[in-house]
């Protein structure tokens, strides 16, 4: 595990706070989830938590950014996004197939009260949060 320091961005915090009350604990899982991750790649000293698009999103030196949100247009739904030029949701469809509902190249799509194949999603994280390392890994460390 590495010494993780993790610099969150106030209007990330109001974000998360400000979403419905039926969705908030999903997205606080998935946020759980990435710090989780973060913690246990010995690469990642530091970690931003911040907001992009107006989403709440993840930064590291040598990753990729990794966003996550709820849309009103889709309730019953919330997404952990990726940036669509990346290799990322492609190499995802390859190694995990159908454990996962995906949206385009761009986005891992879950259903409220879903299951979520965590092993799984972790090491997506993983492969978002050390893009830059692994981008010419035909898996990208997966």
């Amino acid at each position: 595990m590495s010494k993780l320091v993790i610099k969150t961005d106030p209007s990330f915090e109001t974000k998360l706070a400000n979403y419905p009350d039926f969705v908030r604990d999903s997205l606080l899982f998935l946020r759980e989830l990435v710090l989780e991750t973060a913690k246990e790649i010995p690469e990642i000293e530091n970690l931003e938590e911040t907001l992009k698009w107006g989403e709440p999103s993840f930064v590291t030196k040598n990753g990729s950014t990794l966003r996550i949100d709820w849309k009103k247009k889709t309730p019953n739904q919330y997404q952990m996004y990726f940036k669509c030029t990346s290799r990322l949701v492609e190499t995802f469809k390859i190694v995990f197939g159908e454990r996962f509902n995906y949206e385009k190249n761009r986005a891992i799509v879950f259903k409220l009260n879903q299951e979520i194949p965590l092993n799984e999603l972790k090491q997506c994280i993983k492969a978002t949060l050390m893009y830059h390392k692994v981008k010419n890994d035909l898996t990208l460390g997966i």
